[in-house]
């Protein structure tokens, strides 16, 4: 019988905030999407004061003055989630990270290995996170992914935040489980469900095959098999390209300045661009979105002729889609950047046409701001773009407190 757990990060973001500042141990905080966003990840003593998840940082100042609101550092959260998935990946040789502060993690053959039961693994693997990152976990572990989570959400109200669903715990756990609460249904689904009965996790795997296929397709069907303990879903650590991939901060202040647009468009284009290089990656289309003062969203896109993944060569094209949906006459909260359609350089085939020799060298030098970044911290050296307005090369440039 094949046993795998869910670890996921207790209120990651604030556990990350806490590691690095100790002193908001035990206070009230909450994390904030950015300067003009809402709250995001919240600690337990905010939540008891009753900050809600979403609302928007004005309001929460508001409403709730004692708690501590800090902007998200997702680069701060990036690199110890990194730390995290490797004490998991020395624990286990089969890992699949499923977000940043959650991972699959394969417990077969790891009894006899590390001569503890599945629930003492948990709690080491538990204690090993903590003394090495300082990052709280809660764990669910069964034999199938769908149960491993429903006992992960389970565990968050007990004691030691470790909960087991074996044969004899599941089905008293099904009929605990409200039927939204099922990993990959949800409300809207759910509310369709209790409108023929089916109240709980238990009431649905009691519902016929040909019944569920009918009403759901194949992937009710999978659930309902996960449900009652059959893995259908295995671990996987391949690496699976994203949908897409973005980046976007609200501005301090509202502006309609298009320099400083094009800026922050570049900020986030480096960022998007070394995300690529990371997975070895080059993208077919981007996207260019900016967000007005009430709230109203402008989106333009384009298709390259070929994928590319250097900052130069797209934000060239951003650029262009920039110019056709600004507006002088109105004032913007934020811009941001969108990537889709990659294709792995593995894959790449080079044509007759194209400049290789120019995109060789861009290619390195990509990898040489990688590098940089790597030893240096982020941000240490800053695309420039050229002002239609002012003559100027388009090179790097050095932030000011890096001078």
């Amino acid at each position: 019988m094949k046993y795998i757990a869910l670890v996921d990060c207790d209120s990651f973001f604030v556990s990350c905030e806490r590691k690095l500042n100790p002193e908001l141990n035990r206070l009230p905080v909450s994390v904030v999407s950015g300067e003009r966003g809402c709250v995001i990840a919240r600690s337990l003593e905010a939540k008891k004061l009753g900050v809600p998840m979403g609302i928007p940082l004005f309001q929460a100042i508001e409403k709730y003055p004692e708690c501590m609101y800090i902007p998200a550092n997702h680069y701060a959260y990036t690199k110890i989630s990194k730390m995290v998935m490797a004490i998991l990946k020395d624990f286990s040789p089969n890992v699949q990270i499923y977000s940043i502060d959650e991972a699959f993690v394969d417990f077969t053959g790891l009894t006899k290995l590390y001569k503890k039961n599945y629930y003492k693994l948990g709690i080491e693997i538990q204690k090993q996170v903590w003394e090495k990152v300082n990052i709280p976990v809660t764990i669910g572990i069964s034999t199938s992914k769908t149960l491993a989570k429903l006992a992960s959400d389970k565990a968050k109200n007990t004691s030691d935040r470790v909960a087991l669903a074996g044969k004899q715990t599941r089905i008293e756990l099904l009929k605990r489980t409200e039927i939204d609460e099922v990993w990959g249904i949800g409300r809207r689904i759910g509310a369709k469900l209790r409108g023929y009965g089916i109240r709980t996790a238990y009431d649905y795997t009691q519902r016929d095959d040909a019944w569920i296929q009918k009403r759901f397709g194949k992937n009710g069907l999978v659930t309902k098999a996960e449900l009652l303990g059959t893995m259908i879903s295995p671990i996987s650590n391949e690496v699976e390209l994203p949908k897409s991939i973005s980046d976007s901060k609200s501005f301090l202040e509202f502006t309609s300045d298009i320099n400083f647009l094009r800026n922050e468009l570049s900020i986030h284009i480096h960022s998007c661009c070394k995300r690529l290089r990371k997975i070895d990656c080059k993208c077919s289309t981007i996207g260019v979105f900016v967000k007005t003062k009430d709230f109203r969203t402008y989106y333009e896109k384009a298709e390259l002729k070929s994928p590319l993944d250097f900052e130069f060569d797209i934000s060239k094209i951003a650029f262009e889609i920039l110019d056709k949906i600004y507006d002088s006459s109105i004032l913007y909260r934020s811009i941001g950047i969108v990537f889709e359609n990659f294709n792995q350089n593995s894959n790449e085939q080079l044509t007759l046409f194209e400049n290789n020799p120019k995109r060789e060298k861009n290619e390195k030098l990509g990898k040489s701001l990688d590098k940089l970044e790597q030893k240096f911290g982020r941000n240490i050296v800053r695309t420039g773009f050229v002002n239609k307005d002012v003559p100027f090369k388009q090179g790097f440039l050095t932030s000011p407190q890096d001078i």
